[in-house]
């Protein structure tokens, strides 16, 4: 799938879901699009079926750095999945910002 693809995805998600897409609804939209049970998908991301509960209901958010593992474990875009983390910390916050993540441009040293 390519970013342009992944991109109408998330546009997709975000129209079903009623509203901006969280990392909690994608993980749940995933897990049902590949039929697994939380048990099972928890299992697979290395985390609790009741912390997989709390993440797709929104009562936990993800560092950073989970949310990218989660990304590579399940061979999704870790831009979008960092993206959603980060969206997630700032209204967390309280904080009415929206947050863009683009992928760093790899320099010469």
């Amino acid at each position: 799938m390519t970013t342009n693809d992944k991109s109408s995805a998330m546009r997709f998600l975000e129209s079903v879901s009623g509203g901006p897409l969280t990392l909690g609804d994608l993980l749940l939209s995933i897990r049902l699009g590949e039929e697994v049970s939380q048990t099972d998908f928890a299992t697979r991301l290395g985390i609790s079926r009741s912390h997989l509960c709390d993440i797709e209901k929104g009562r936990k958010t993800l560092s950073l750095r989970r949310a990218a593992e989660f990304a590579r474990t399940l061979g999704y875009s870790e831009t979008q999945f960092a993206r959603l983390a980060l969206q997630g910390l700032v209204e967390e916050a309280g904080l009415e910002l929206t947050v863009q993540v683009t992928p760093a441009v790899a320099t010469a040293r």
